[in-house]
């Protein structure tokens, strides 16, 4: 989006470096959906409307049921009419984050950011968010930043990250089989090193005891794509 231009090599879109790009050209055709949701004290429909201002009731509804929203608005006092407040308390986490993903998709970008888009939610409302996320990412090239392994099945590559550099990659889904092992080892040592670091409480324990249960039920195929998507894994 640069914000930062790279020191070497280039960045292409479509096969154009993206320095040829003004900013603002080159952020539109970016869409984001990040871990803290931002709405605005408005009615459902103009903050799903603010993706693409000309919009029609009809484009922000097909939005909406992609997004799979479509069902918890109608259910609401004056449906898509309801006002949200400052805070956007009057609606859960999880239903703030489907809006935030019908804009996105009414936005239709050309690349899409997911970050952290399904870490604040419990396990059923995640598995509601991946579905709109799904919708959200067909046909287009997508970064995803996630800690949790059910937000990336469906990822074509993996980058893990730790301290700015990355210290291992998934290729493509041809090859995810050999390197997939040694991918969940490497986020499994860094969480160890984690909690290590914790003081010893009750918690502590916990956390080591889980984590030695999911280790031994990790299977691969957890990292095998479908080559939907390109992925960050943090």
């Amino acid at each position: 989006m640069r914000f930062y231009d790279v020191n070497g090599g280039a960045i292409l879109v479509d096969g154009h470096n993206v320095r040829d790009f003004n900013r603002g050209e080159l952020r539109r055709m970016f869409g984001m959906v990040l871990q803290d949701t931002w709405l605005f004290n408005g009615s459902i429909r103009d903050n799903i409307r603010y993706g693409k201002l000309d919009a029609t009731d009809e484009e922000i509804m097909e939005a909406a049921k992609a997004a799979h929203a479509h069902h918890f608005i109608q259910t609401l006092p004056a449906g898509y009419d309801m006002e949200l407040n400052e805070e956007a308390s009057n609606v859960s986490q999880g239903q703030k984050q489907l809006l935030t993903i019908a804009r996105a998709i009414l936005a239709d970008p050309k690349i899409l950011i997911l970050d952290e888009a399904t870490s604040s939610v419990d396990t059923r409302t995640e598995i509601q968010i991946q579905k709109a996320m799904d919708n959200l990412m067909k046909g287009r090239t997508s970064f995803i930043i996630a800690h949790r392994l059910s937000t990336i099945r469906d990822a074509d590559r993996i980058l893990v990250l730790k301290d700015g550099d990355i210290v291992e990659q998934a290729g493509m889904k041809n090859s995810l089989q050999k390197v997939d092992f040694t991918l969940i080892s490497t986020i499994h040592s860094l969480k160890t090193e984690a909690v290590r670091q914790l003081p010893d409480t009750d918690t502590k324990k916990q956390i080591e005891k889980r984590d030695t249960e999911n280790r031994y039920k990790a299977k691969p195929r957890a990292c095998v794509g479908s080559g939907l998507c390109r992925l960050y894994y943090l």
